[in-house]
């Protein structure tokens, strides 16, 4: 039961420095912006596809930067989904980063029902989670000035 990473031309149109990835049945996409590295994922999510998933997802989890991994355009998102958030959530936690997952309604609710752990990092959309990165990094720079004070 391999599954083949390859570039796919087929399904979206080409993008310079930044083409789709075929995982088996879903397409991923990457962005790092200047907050987080985006992971998208478009198609079905299932066990021919999970572990292919799971490595390019720990392939875009960097060290200081938040990692978010939008699942809106996934059509299908079966039980063996819940390995690829574990793996993510290893990932960001080996390096030490924080993690957002971004999914419409339904997956959403069933991966809080399916998740060992119903506290998913959920939001509603890339800007939100993108916003709960920003006001962190804000927080953390107004505390600095603070904790370097001597007494």
């Amino acid at each position: 039961m391999g599954t083949t990473t390859h570039v796919s031309a087929s399904k979206s149109p080409f993008r310079y420095g930044n083409p789709s990835i075929d995982c088996a049945g879903a397409e991923v996409h990457t962005l790092c912006r200047q907050l987080a590295s985006i992971m998208s994922i478009t198609g079905d999510v299932d066990g021919f596809n999970v572990d292919c998933l799971s490595e390019r997802a720990r392939h875009c989890v960097i060290p200081e930067k938040a990692f978010v991994l939008d699942l809106s355009g996934v059509t299908s998102f079966a039980s063996q989904g819940i390995a690829l958030l574990d793996a993510i959530d290893q990932a960001c936690s080996d390096a030490g980063v924080e993690w957002s997952l971004v999914a419409h309604e339904p997956i959403a609710d069933a991966l809080r029902v399916h998740a060992e752990d119903p506290r998913l990092p959920i939001a509603e959309s890339i800007p939100e989670a993108l916003q709960h990165f920003s006001e962190v990094a804000f927080e953390r720079r107004r505390l600095l000035p603070l904790l370097t004070k001597s007494a």
